[in-house]
Formats: structure tokens, sequence, C-alpha cells
């Protein structure tokens, strides 16, 4: 059984590096797609959504991704800025601390070009 190695990548750290991945559904501009070992190579442009992974051992991930670039090349997949868990509960802590930074940032951003 061929499996997927998938990579998560923040502008600062590796974010996740996994292997025995057997699934991956992501949101995109056009729509849910599913990622399973053997689909083609491809790029992908994602939306703020649920990108949902299965490990080999039937276990489900959740991660929470703002808008990037995936990319699946082989057995790779890489993404980029995702907030990530079993439980979708405690993500929900994590994304609403990340857009309430955000929103600080913007609006001291906003003032200054004033």
């Amino acid at each position: 059984m061929s499996t997927l190695n998938l990579k998560v990548l923040l502008p600062f750290r590796v974010f996740l590096n996994i292997g025995q991945v057997s699934r991956i559904v992501l949101e995109t501009s056009a729509g849910a797609y599913g990622l399973l070992p053997r689909r083609l190579d491809c790029v992908a442009a994602l939306v703020p959504g649920v990108f949902t992974y299965q490990t080999a051992d039937g276990q489900v991930h959740y991660l929470v991704v703002n808008e990037g670039v995936l990319l699946k090349a082989g057995p790779d997949v890489s993404l980029r800025n995702a907030f990530g868990g079993a439980d979708l509960g405690p993500i929900r802590h994590s994304v609403e601390r990340a857009f309430r930074s955000r929103n600080a940032e913007e609006q001291v951003a906003c003032a200054t070009l004033r």
C-alpha cells in the first residue's frame, strides 16, 4: 500500500512533517478535493478552511489552513500556514488567537499609513 508524505510549512519553521498518510481532503477555490497516493501531481490554490488527512493507522487529523498553495509531487505533499490537531475544539482557540493578533497588526499598519 502506497502512502503520502505531508509537510506543512510556516514562515518560521516546519509545523508538520509526517509520512504514512493514506488520504487528504482539501478546500480549493474550485471546491473540495481528495488526494490519494496515486493521484497525478498537481498544484492547488487553497482557501481558508479545514484540511483533513488520515494516517495509515486510520486516525483522522485536522488542520485549519489559511490561503496558500498545496503542491503534490510524487508521494510528497506540501502546504503553508496551518494549525493542526486531532480535535477541532483546541484548533478553534489557536485560530482565534492568530486572527486577533493579525487583526491588531493590520490595524497598526493601517494607522501608520494614514
